[in-house]
C-alpha cells in the first residue's frame, strides 16, 4: 500500500483503519468462534485509532515524519497476524514515522 501524499490523506485512512474495526466488529457479533482471535485487541485498537483520528481533526496531532511509531504499534506487533487490515495499519505508522510518499 503506498504512503499518502498529504495529511488528508493520511487523515482518510485513519478514518478508514476505524472503519474496519467497526465492521470487524460487526461481523463478529454474528460468529462467535471468530471473536476468540480479535478480542485480545480489538477494544485496545479501536481506542488508539479514535483518539488518533480525533488529535487530527483537532489540530493536535504533532505532526508526520517524527520518527516514532505509534501508539498502536506495540498491539499491532503482538496481533499483527490477526489483523485483517494489517497493512492499513502499516502505511499508517510508516507515514507518521518517515513522512508522506514524495
Amino acid at each position: 500500500m503506498k504512503k499518502p501524499s498529504n495529511f488528508n490523506q493520511l487523515v482518510d485512512l485513519v478514518h478508514e483503519a476505524v472503519y474496519e474495526v467497526d465492521e470487524l466488529r460487526a461481523c463478529l457479533e454474528h460468529d462467535d468462534d471468530e471473536a476468540a482471535t480479535y478480542t485480545p485487541y480489538l477494544d485496545s485498537l479501536d481506542t488508539m485509532l479514535r483518539e488518533l483520528h480525533e488529535s487530527m481533526v483537532s489540530g493536535k496531532y504533532a505532526g508526520v515524519g517524527q520518527g516514532g511509531d505509534l501508539p498502536f504499534m506495540d498491539l499491532f506487533k503482538k496481533h499483527e497476524r490477526s489483523i485483517p487490515f494489517r497493512e492499513l495499519l502499516r502505511t499508517i505508522n510508516a507515514t507518521h514515522r518517515e513522512g508522506y510518499e514524495a
